[in-house]
């Protein structure tokens, strides 16, 4: 969430920078409300403070002896009149709270405007894969290597989703042991959240509201609130520490989850988008870091660059592209998306997205350190990044990895968990 006072002061320069996003704002209403606002909070601690002064005459007026009803009848005229303005209040708060809401991040000064046709790609590492032969397309070779059976996913649980099995399975869970391996090097810390959360979660995320219609919610229950499957474990990391103040020394913090993810985009029947490329659940890991405003700028690209460091580490052609401000999920200053080549499709596809929210979270969820040395406290920053997403590694790798036999050859990374150097078709 941005901060009104932002608006409120520099209304023009936030209008020009939502503008990269091809965002209209008009801040007009929002401005007025917030006059009214300031102006009644005024009315309103000067009667508190009339009704406290009235309410102080009181004890001395008994101990005279002298007559209290006037001044009890002051007192319930001004009691009537702080509710009448508390309730205005309450109706101007929830106004502007609804409108800061709705409005996305503002892009970093150094974001393009524009839409996915002017991201830049920034890196490119290694070079495409050449075969000797015809290549097959990931959907033929997972299937013909019995590594995912698509028609029973279908069957348990209708389209958008598949079922892992024997080799596929394995070279599943073995991406997800050495996405653990390796962060755990890198000084993040494990966490498994659980996969029902409280919309509040979305809120502070930014996906709630305006993207909640994204996500499966359970029948709100009888008793107690409403629950969502969580999309990503970002939505459950960044509300680790919502309305909590944090130790300067206590950052960076620095997370990473595990959990399967479920969303309500479908795939199509194009060939990109078919097998495991698009489905309505997906297994993920995600990092996450919460640091000082003066931190995060670089903290992003190290989370970048130990993303890359994996995709690098698994032997796949990739690269880095710098999304343009349009392109940019809403609650994110800056994103850096990592793309691996799918032959088949002739296409980088994004396993990952390393995104800078700067304070937007923060702000939304009340998540603050205090400087040290100082009482007041400031919102911390923070970073998302998937590390990695498995449901695009495994088309990359089958066909990158591909043989002129049918077989895969298993990245050397990953073989001491499959006890195998190559997935060949069942004799």
């Amino acid at each position: 969430m941005l901060d009104i006072r932002l608006i409120r002061d520099q209304s023009a320069k936030v209008k020009e920078a939502l503008a990269k996003r091809m965002y209209e704002a008009d801040f007009s209403e929002v401005l007025g409300w917030d006059d009214t606002r300031r102006r009644l909070q005024s009315e309103l601690e000067a009667k508190r403070t009339q009704r406290n002064d009235v309410s102080a005459k009181v004890p001395a007026l008994k101990k005279a002896g002298a007559d209290v009803q006037a001044v009890f009848a002051e007192m319930k005229t001004l009691g009537n009149e702080i509710k009448e303005l508390e309730g205005q209040l309450a109706g101007l708060e929830q106004k502007i709270h609804d409108f800061m809401a709705a409005l996305p991040n503002l892009p970093d000064d150094d974001v393009v405007a524009g839409g996915k046709e002017r991201n830049e790609v920034v890196r490119v590492s290694g070079k495409k894969p050449e075969f000797g032969f015809k290549p097959k397309d990931h959907v033929t070779l997972l299937g013909e290597l019995g590594m995912v059976d698509y028609a029973r996913g279908v069957k348990l649980s209708g389209s958008g989703f598949w079922v892992y099995r024997g080799d596929g399975a394995l070279l599943e869970w073995a991406l997800l042991n050495f996405f653990v391996e390796r962060h755990l090097a890198a000084g993040y810390e494990f966490m498994l959240p659980p996969h029902l959360l409280l919309p509040v979660c979305g809120y502070t995320a930014g996906q709630f509201p305006k993207f909640d219609g994204d996500v499966f919610f359970l029948e709100k229950p009888a008793e107690g609130e409403q629950r969502f499957l969580l999309p990503t474990a970002e939505t459950a990391l960044v509300n680790l520490h919502r309305d909590e103040i944090l130790e300067e020394a206590e950052l960076p913090r620095k997370y990473f989850g595990y959990t399967p993810c479920f969303r309500k985009e479908a795939g199509s029947y194009r060939t990109e988008e078919r097998g495991t490329i698009r489905g309505h659940q997906f297994n993920k890991v995600e990092l996450f870091q919460y640091c000082r405003p003066q931190d995060s700028s670089a903290a992003l690209e190290q989370m970048v660059q130990h993303a890359c460091s994996i995709v690098e580490a698994l032997g796949l052609h990739h690269q880095v592209s710098k999304l343009a401000a349009a392109d940019v999920s809403a609650g994110m200053a800056k994103t850096l998306d990592i793309e691996v080549w799918v032959p088949s499709m002739q296409q980088y596809k994004e396993i990952s997205s390393a995104s800078n929210a700067r304070d937007y979270q923060a702000r939304r969820g009340q998540i603050r350190y205090r400087p040290e040395g100082q009482k007041r406290t400031e919102l911390v920053h923070t970073l998302n990044a998937s590390g990695l997403a498995t449901s695009r590694l495994l088309p990359a790798i089958v066909e990158q990895f591909q043989q002129a036999d049918g077989s895969v050859e298993v990245p050397a990374v990953l073989r001491k968990w499959l006890g195998k150097e190559r997935i060949s078709p069942r004799g």
